[in-house]
């Protein structure tokens, strides 16, 4: 009996033991034309093991350079892209992504707070520069407030946050008010619980209107 640990190592495990050794077949073909026939056949056949992605084009990619992989790319075949994988490739890693810088002292305004400075110090219109300052201080007002409904908080903390956020690039001054999006907010309120309850009434009163009198 032979065990599994006694045979050849497994090039890319999740397509078996079986297609390794077609894929090793292919290679000792020496008929040009047959072998190709073969490794297409092989391909196809490692495409309907997922058969979620036969139709993208990308996956259709990815199937030729494990074939190759697993041939040690010592595989004399056409690939439909035309390109050939060569060992480089896998070499090759990706860049990589840094994880978001985050302040954690001021993240209850949330990461979209830096993208709103940055756009603020790109205006060249120094009225419409002003006009963004107070829209970014009402945010982040309207942030603290939902982050932290029990404790009160007044223009004068998150003027200074915003200052220390913008490394001293944003100044409000004193007499400026930070309520313009709570009280916007608090108006659109309001005027849909009246609406709602006019509503109510008319429907209250339509149904009072339909009924027979006795």
């Amino acid at each position: 009996m032979e065990y599994n640990s006694q045979k050849e190592n497994l090039v890319i495990s999740e397509y078996g033991r079986h297609i390794q050794n077609l894929i090793q077949h292919a290679k000792g073909i020496e008929d040009k034309e047959k072998r190709q026939n073969t490794v297409n056949a092989i391909a196809q056949l490692m495409i309907q093991m997922h058969p979620q992605h036969k139709n993208l084009l990308e996956y259709r990619d990815k199937i030729w350079k494990h074939i190759f992989r697993i041939a040690n790319y010592e595989l004399d075949v056409e690939t439909p892209s035309g390109v050939i994988p060569t060992p480089e490739e896998d070499a090759l890693k990706p860049d990589v992504v840094p994880y978001p810088q985050r302040n954690d002292t001021y993240r209850h305004y949330g990461s979209y707070l830096k993208v709103m400075i940055a756009k603020a110090n790109s205006l060249d219109d120094e009225a419409k520069q002003r006009a963004y300052h107070k829209v970014i201080g009402s945010f982040m007002k309207m942030a603290y407030k939902n982050w932290n409904r029990e404790h009160y908080v007044n223009d004068e903390i998150i003027k200074e946050d915003l200052k220390n956020i913008s490394d001293g690039a944003i100044i409000i001054p004193e007499e400026v008010s930070l309520d313009g999006l709570l009280d916007s907010i608090d108006k659109r309120r309001r005027s849909n619980r009246q609406s709602k309850n006019n509503n109510n009434s008319r429907s209250r009163n339509y149904r009072g209107g339909g009924r027979k009198r006795r």
